[in-house]
């Protein structure tokens, strides 16, 4: 993408019949799910970014709670990361994500459910410097836990050979991981602690959807320092 945020005053960009736009933050890791299944799918879309510190007055009218990411088609509207990625995979059977198995597709609600605790902590540790050393240890405690449902199914994605939907919805945030590991090393995946956790990890970072949505550390880091100062810089790396 290369395409700037809208902000407030931005004059609406017209919709091109039959064709799938995501409304979008460049750095938005709820947003990434979203894109990691387009991409995954080779489905052909457009993006319109948008600031979201002052957004354009016309994107309420496409999610009144002011959030991406947003997929619109024609006259159909759907947000939220979990719902626009399951759309998506109903609509596109291409590359299926969703598991068949009830009981896996079960389970892959309770991991996406139990990583609540995972952001929270992450949130936590960027802008609660004195609750570091309790919430790194939380963190061991939410490595065990995946590492040994990744040991249970053999691996190496959470869908086995193939990334699922679960992988995707998981993949932003242990993408912005590496942030947290620069300021404490205890965060960085034990191989001899949690291996298939650590193998999950290097295997997402082969899938060409990972690869074609993911950032750099240092970019990441840049768009975090702006966030923390409370004016996220949205158009990192974008040229004037």
């Amino acid at each position: 993408m290369t395409q700037k945020s809208f902000a407030k005053g931005s004059a609406f960009p017209p919709l091109k019949p039959g064709l799938l736009r995501l409304y979008s933050m460049r750095f938005c890791p709820y947003a990434q799910r979203t894109r990691l299944v387009l991409e995954y799918k080779n489905i052909t879309y457009e993006t319109i970014n948008v600031n979201l510190k002052d957004k354009p007055e016309w994107f309420f009218d496409k999610n009144p709670l002011g959030l991406v990411p947003i997929l619109e088609l024609d006259d159909k509207i759907i947000y939220e990361s979990t719902a626009t990625c399951e759309w998506l995979d109903d609509v596109y059977t291409q590359n299926r994500l969703q598991p068949t198995d009830p009981y896996v597709k079960a389970w892959d609600r309770i991991l996406l459910e139990y990583f609540g605790k995972v952001t929270t902590a992450f949130y936590g540790f960027l802008r609660k410097p004195d609750e570091r050393e309790k919430l790194q240890e939380e963190f061991q405690k939410y490595f065990e836990f995946y590492n040994d449902i990744l040991a249970k199914r053999g691996g190496p994605l959470f869908g086995g050979e193939k990334p699922s939907l679960i992988d995707f919805f998981l993949w932003p945030h242990f993408e912005r991981l590496q942030i947290l590991q620069e300021i404490d090393s205890r965060l960085l995946l034990d191989k001899s602690k949690f291996p298939s956790l650590a193998k999950w990890q290097e295997s997402m970072l082969q899938v060409p959807a990972v690869k074609v949505t993911s950032f750099d550390l240092e970019t990441h880091k840049r768009f975090f320092q702006s966030y923390l100062t409370g004016n996220p810089d949205y158009d990192i790396g974008l040229e004037e």
